[in-house]
């Protein structure tokens, strides 16, 4: 899980790396439930909310870019 002191720290393109990353890695987790091989079930929420939070941090700095 990452914490949001360490994504505050990353620069827009750090994000915007790690959140395609993180969608790819949704994706296979996705596959695997539906195979039935998924080793590590929480690892889709977890995954889930890290997406979330970057996407909020990517909101909030584009707000307070736009004022």
């Amino acid at each position: 899980m990452t914490k949001i002191s360490d994504l505050k720290a990353k620069t827009d393109d750090q994000l915007a790396t790690e959140l395609g990353e993180l969608k790819r890695e949704q994706f296979n987790l996705r596959f695997q439930a539906a195979t039935n091989q998924l080793e590590k079930p929480s690892r889709i929420r977890e995954v889930r909310r890290d997406i979330a939070r970057i996407k909020t941090l990517q909101t909030e700095r584009s707000r307070s870019d736009a004022k």
